[in-house]
């Protein structure tokens, strides 16, 4: 709010209060530029007349509660009186020229802004006149000419003020009503909003400026009437705000609130929001008024934000949610009475990690881009292509002559994408695998998604570039899945891992010496044994196999320490490490603690790897591999010659032992080329000066053959089936020193 100064200004200004102006009003009032000689000559007796007039005055103004209010505070009471005693004196004296004429609206100001009424201003200076006429006439009792004379000029004096005063509350009033239209103008333009009002019982529509103005409209094609402005909506609007205005006018809504479009004067469609309330005015007339929002921007970026909500940012395709919705139309449209076959097809980039990590994710971005438009020139219109996430796409076939139709698509594509791709100025080889589910026309009871997605993994599981249908049994197998990982989370638990060994025995001058055994994990499902290949995979795939392993180490750390000291002296333990265990933190630091608290020396533990782990070249897998190696723990590389076989690896990475696999030792005393293999990499493991052992031996042609090639350490079915601590204890005895030439070991040392 501006300061009295200001105010002060700005009312002078309004009036056009100068020096002409006041000496207009004196002519007016007959007071001449000399003032008022018949007051200045008698001004001690009327002094003293005021000051009683004062007392009498705020005793009267106490009779009445606004007033009253003002003057229960003795301070104040008496500063106002001081006050009054000043303006009397002034009143008395002039003179009457622009400086007393400011005083004067100041005054009037400073009673309008406290909340002081006209009313009692005007009362109370009738107060003061009535007042002193009285007192005039019997103070001048004998000269009734004076007395005449001096309060017909105090008479001109006062009307002087009391003009200015009455021009000053005006003048406020008028200055407050225009701050507030300001406020007003101030507000609608920074709202940006159109006002309309509409008089309901005349139907007459009046509207602003900037209504118009959104429409591009003057007031010569204005609409003046409701039903006008109605038409400018379209048809199908029209009748839902004449719905709306309707509800409000009989109470039934509490506002007209209601968003629609209006065409423009070029003819195009404008989204806007109208919002009113209905009213009564002073005469009883009802009125309808409000306001009209331009909300094309906002109705803009909903639709923006509606699109990216159902559309993926990189390649612009449907996405995730699309995807389920448009399915979900299909199932339903499946249902219907002659309706032709659809199916979804869920596509996976094969090794798509690989590009990303190794060119980064811009080039992969761009990958996906030009995959998806190969994919989309594959499909009929009609057809829907999905970006699922990452690497996944979702095809959406409708309306298919043939079922078999969804493989032919499938096989289009994956051969679209035979094709290289350049991306980040790089000839990339792309291939996919594709999951098929046809549409069974169930309805909404069939998990298309689900279903494609099964027959993706069952593609992914033959390797890249591979296509898959969806049956039954797909689903049958994942719930064993399920189940089995369920079992398995609680296997450790409930003490339903057992280990079993093997030995691996030295065959030396036709003796057999068992120098270590391999542990091997076995699990106990009530009284049913599971093979190994069945569960071992899934504590992979679920990462148990961390935490199972390290079980697995200090079981069989303890078991061979006990056998050490019950006389199997220098008794190694083999054990298999999985790639998930290598790659934890402070692997190395977890072996020398189940070393150190079971007591097995580090030089008879064997841990066994497999080729797939060294491929990956980590440069952690190595630092890990030589830490143990440092603390004595031997390294053996298990299946050789069944993975990549890589001799590189061979002198990277500390070796000790080479298993060799025993599909080269089965059949190679039959089979000429196997025999050369076997014989190959038994003498590079004695070239490197690595043990070689030889896995699953069985009869005694292969005894022979591996002692003709020098092959002095075996493992099989012919010293021992894989059997439990307590079952393997006595054979590991026996064969701590027996001949095997008399018959095969196995009966020997079971017989």
């Amino acid at each position: 709010m501006p300061d009295l100064k200001q105010q002060l200004v700005t009312m002078q200004r309004s009036l056009g209060l100068g020096p002409d102006d006041v000496r207009q009003r004196l002519r007016m009032l007959l007071i001449t530029e000399a003032g008022l000689p018949a007051l200045h000559v008698n001004l001690q007796q009327l002094d003293a007349l005021h000051c009683d007039c004062i007392q009498a005055l705020f005793s009267h103004l106490d009779g009445f509660e606004q007033p009253a209010q003002l003057l229960r505070d003795p301070q104040r009471l008496q500063y106002l009186k001081a006050q009054q005693q000043r303006y009397f004196s002034q009143l008395l004296r002039g003179p009457y020229d622009l400086q007393y004429a400011r005083l004067r609206l100041l005054v009037g100001l400073t009673h309008q802004r406290h909340g002081l009424d006209l009313k009692w201003y005007l009362g109370a200076f009738h107060f003061y006149l009535d007042y002193m006429h009285s007192a005039i006439r019997r103070t001048w009792a004998e000269q009734p000419e004076l007395a005449e004379q001096l309060y017909a000029s105090l008479l001109k004096a006062a009307f002087f003020d009391i003009a200015l005063t009455v021009d000053s509350y005006a003048s406020a009033d008028k200055m407050a009503l225009q701050a507030s239209q300001d406020r007003y103008s101030r507000a609608l333009h920074g709202a940006n909003d159109g006002i309309w009002e509409w008089h309901v019982d005349e139907d007459r529509l009046h509207l602003s400026e900037r209504w118009l103005a959104m429409l591009g409209l003057d007031s010569q094609r204005a609409p003046v009437t409701l039903e006008q402005w109605a038409m400018l909506m379209p048809e199908a609007q029209r009748l839902t705000f004449r719905a709306a205005v309707q509800a409000h006018l009989e109470g039934r809504q509490a506002f007209l609130h209601l968003e629609c479009q209006l065409r423009d004067s070029w003819g195009q469609l404008v989204w806007v929001l109208i919002r009113g309330v209905v009213s009564t005015d002073l005469y009883g007339q009802r009125l309808l008024a409000g306001s009209q929002t331009d909300i094309g921007q906002r109705k803009q970026a909903e639709q923006e934000l509606a699109h990216a909500t159902l559309h993926d940012s990189l390649t612009g395709l449907p996405n995730r949610q699309s995807a389920g919705q448009l399915i979900a139309q299909a199932l339903q449209r499946q249902v219907k009475p002659g309706a032709r076959h659809a199916a979804v097809l869920f596509i996976d980039l094969d090794r798509f990690k690989l590009i990303n990590d190794s060119l980064g994710h811009q080039t992969g971005d761009q990958v996906l881009i030009q995959v998806a438009k190969r994919i989309e020139r594959c499909l009929r219109p009609g057809d829907h292509l999905c970006r699922f996430g990452g690497d996944e796409f979702v095809v959406l076939l409708d309306d298919m002559a043939l079922a078999h139709d969804a493989e032919l698509v499938a096989k289009r594509i994956m051969h679209a994408l035979h094709y290289p791709i350049i991306a980040g100025s790089r000839r990339l080889s792309v291939s996919v695998s594709i999951g098929v589910a046809p549409l069974k026309g169930e309805g909404e009871q069939q998990d298309a998604l689900r279903e494609a997605d099964l027959a993706l993994y069952r593609a992914k599981a033959f390797g890249k570039a591979q296509l898959a249908l969806y049956n039954d049994s797909l689903q049958e197998e994942v719930h064993q899945r399920l189940n089995l990982e369920n079992a398995l989370s609680e296997a450790l638990a409930r003490k339903q891992f057992e280990l079993y060994y093997q030995p691996i025995v030295q065959v030396s001058a036709g003796r057999s010496h068992v120098v270590g055994v391999e542990a091997l994990l076995r699990w106990w499902q009530g009284e049913r044994l599971v093979p190994p290949d069945e569960f071992i995979p899934a504590l992979e795939e679920t990462g148990e196999i961390v935490e199972v392993g390290d079980w697995v180490l200090q079981q069989a750390c303890t078991q061979v320490q006990q056998w050490q000291q019950d006389g199997l002296a220098g008794l190694r333990c083999s054990v298999n490490l999985s790639s998930r265990q290598l790659q934890e933190d402070g692997f190395a630091q977890r072996v020398a603690t189940i070393l150190k608290e079971t007591g097995l020396p580090a030089a008879s533990l064997v841990l066994e790897i497999t080729e797939s782990l060294l491929m990956r070249d980590v440069p952690d897998t190595l630092a890990t591999l030589r830490e143990l190696e440092s603390m004595g723990v031997r390294i053996a590389l298990d299946d050789f010659g069944t993975g990549f076989s890589s001799l590189g690896y061979l002198h990277r990475y500390p070796l000790h032992i080479i298993k060799v696999d025993k599909s080269f030792i089965t059949k190679a005393p039959d089979d000429d080329r196997l025999k050369a293999i076997s014989r190959a990499i038994i003498g590079l493991g004695r070239g490197l000066e690595m043990d070689v052992i030889a896995e699953g031996i069985e009869t005694p042609e292969q005894m022979d053959f591996l002692h003709t090639e020098g092959c002095n350490f075996v493992q099989g079915y012919w010293f021992s089936r894989p059997q439990s601590a307590s079952m393997i204890h006595p054979i590991l005895v026996k064969l701590s020193a027996v001949a095997y030439d008399a018959s095969p070991a196995e009966e020997v040392l079971l017989g």
